[in-house]
């Protein structure tokens, strides 16, 4: 449904990301069977593009799984997600990525943001020969420039979010949504049109 209304309201490619749970990145059967499913459902929903990321154990890109993935996507382009960060040698991951198929790969630099692994997203950068790889991961208007500058990255990955106040007036405090305390439950997170303005405006200066 939300791909649906997206797409009825942008111009601009949308890409789907499948993610089946969160947490990490080894996925049993039944869930390969969900992500499968809902790649189908995405590009019969006019998803221009899919992002998943699989994992092995022992932290390396589980290839047979991206492989039979990338057989559902296809013939779309496919992005591998932040997965990427939590791979066991990432200079291997990446020719691995490359030779697998995929087009993009959104990284931190294994970081906990982009400026933190700017110096791993510099030497992946410069690895980088056929794949298009918008780097993600803490950016924001305040650390974009600096970023892009110093990667030579020509895209960029950031959620530009602003947290917005519930419209609720009765609001029962004793009951919790699953919200952790990180997110209150009378707050959410949107996508900021001044912020998504400001970041295209300093990427356009710099690429």
């Amino acid at each position: 449904g939300l791909l649906q209304v997206v797409k009825q309201c942008v111009r601009v490619p949308v890409f789907v990301m499948i993610r089946p749970r969160g947490g990490d990145f080894l996925y049993s059967d039944r869930e390969v069977e969900v992500m499968k499913a809902d790649i189908r459902l995405a590009k019969l929903h006019g998803a221009d593009g899919l992002v998943f990321g699989a994992l092995t154990e022992d932290g390396r890109i589980d290839t047979e799984l991206c492989t039979a993935l990338l057989a559902v996507c296809r013939p779309l382009p496919v992005t591998f997600h932040r997965a990427f960060d939590m791979v066991h040698d990432p200079l291997v991951a990446l020719e691995t990525l490359i030779s697998l198929g995929f087009e993009r790969v959104l990284t931190s630099g294994c970081d906990s943001s982009a400026l933190e692994g700017l110096s791993l997203i510099k030497r992946l950068a410069e690895q980088v020969s056929v794949l298009c790889a918008p780097w993600g991961g803490g950016i924001t208007e305040r650390n974009l420039q600096r970023i892009l500058e110093g990667s030579t990255a020509s895209e960029f990955h950031c959620s530009a979010r602003s947290a917005r106040d519930s419209g609720m007036k009765f609001r029962n405090p004793n009951v919790a949504m699953g919200a952790s305390f990180s997110a209150p439950e009378y707050s959410i997170k949107v996508a900021d049109v001044a912020k998504v303005r400001t970041l295209n405006a300093i990427a356009k200066n710099i690429l």
